[in-house]
């Protein structure tokens, strides 16, 4: 059997890239890695922490094929974060004029949780843990 220990990242191609390095950074709260240019490609690689945890790669390519988030269809449905508090996040986020979703309870744990779309329009979940 295969002895995976952790997901190492999550890749997210954008077509504006300072509009999402602003969103993942100054928005999010995302943490720079490392920033490279690709000149052979045309291309920006941003490695970005979640909570010092190498978790995203964002990439700018240019004129990337737009990939829908909605109706749902088949591949990866959204990106989601651990919230403590979702409405703190709800404030920072009306704050910093990101609409989300209304909040809605997870049927099966009780939890509460919101979604709210990047700049380009993928699916971001925030899911609030309570501490035990």
């Amino acid at each position: 059997m295969i002895n995976i220990t952790n997901i190492h990242h999550v890749a997210i191609i954008c077509t504006d890239y300072a509009a999402s390095k602003h969103f993942y950074t100054h928005i999010l709260g995302c943490t720079i890695i490392a920033e490279n240019y690709r000149e052979a490609r045309d291309s920006y690689k941003l490695d970005l922490a979640v909570n010092g945890t190498y978790a995203i790669e964002l990439f700018s390519f240019p004129n990337p094929a737009k990939r829908p988030s909605r109706p749902e269809g088949t591949g990866l449905r959204h990106l989601a974060f651990q919230v403590p508090d979702i409405d703190a996040t709800l404030a920072w986020l009306a704050e910093n004029h990101v609409v989300a979703e209304p909040v809605r309870i997870d049927e099966f744990t009780g939890s509460r949780f919101t979604f709210i779309a990047d700049p380009d329009d993928l699916p971001i979940e925030f899911y609030e843990i309570q501490p035990l």
